[in-house]
């Protein structure tokens, strides 16, 4: 006999302590706690899917306006310039930074758009009368995007600089600043209302799939 994997989804593993138990049904708002640790098991929230997808979609304009539009301007000596997020970093690979230039572009440009694709890949698919099963690998890559997603980071960074340069020149905000403290904002809210628990309770079994596809190719018509 082979092992198989016992298809409830109503089985979980405390995080914290390891405890294997059964989730009981929540009603959306009510919340499971491990009867061993206390610690949280699973909130359940109303309408997770279509409000995290609405958040989503507000990051995913916040972050175009954050890499088009100006971050920041300078006027000195009767003279003015700007910069925008790509800008910053190329001038940091200009200036001989190359390690700080590819850090910035990866934590500040590239992890965010993965983070904001994946998590719409994902909640676009989970909604589907059947998700497709490339959802299950977006699913267990997301949290790395977050990981690596440091818009917070930046921000103050470039608060700190701000507060140094105020006295050499004048810095005027652009509207990429505030589309950057916006987007922090929203992958906050994200995190706090995305439950993948929503997602992996739609995704077919392996093991159903592989009968539905058996079953079909049993009751197929044989070529004349």
């Amino acid at each position: 006999m082979h092992n198989r994997p016992l298809p409830d989804p109503a089985l979980v593993a405390c995080l914290h302590c390891d405890l294997v138990q059964r989730l009981p049904v929540l009603a959306p708002g009510d919340a499971a706690r491990c009867p061993r640790c206390d610690k949280l098991l699973w909130r359940h929230g109303a309408d997770v899917l279509n409000r995290t997808l609405a958040l989503t979609v507000a990051a995913g304009i916040l972050y175009l306006i954050a890499n088009l539009a100006p971050m920041l301007g300078l006027e000195a000596v009767g003279r003015t310039a700007e910069t925008t997020v790509l800008g910053g970093a190329q001038q940091l690979w200009r200036d001989g930074r190359e390690t700080v230039a590819v850090l910035v572009l990866f934590t500040v440009v590239i992890a965010p758009a993965l983070q904001i694709g994946f998590l719409i890949a994902i909640l676009l698919g989970a909604q589907r009368p059947c998700p497709p099963r490339w959802i299950a690998p977006l699913l267990r890559m997301h949290p790395a995007t977050q990981i690596w997603s440091m818009i917070e980071v930046m921000l103050i960074g470039v608060l700190v600089a701000l507060v140094k340069i105020a006295e050499l020149a004048t810095v005027v905000p652009g509207l990429a600043l505030y589309a950057l403290a916006g987007l922090a904002v929203s992958f906050a809210a994200i995190q706090s209302i995305f439950d993948p628990h929503e997602v992996w309770e739609r995704i077919e079994w392996a093991d159903t799939a592989e009968a539905r596809v058996q079953d079909l190719g049993d009751v197929a018509p044989e070529a004349p």
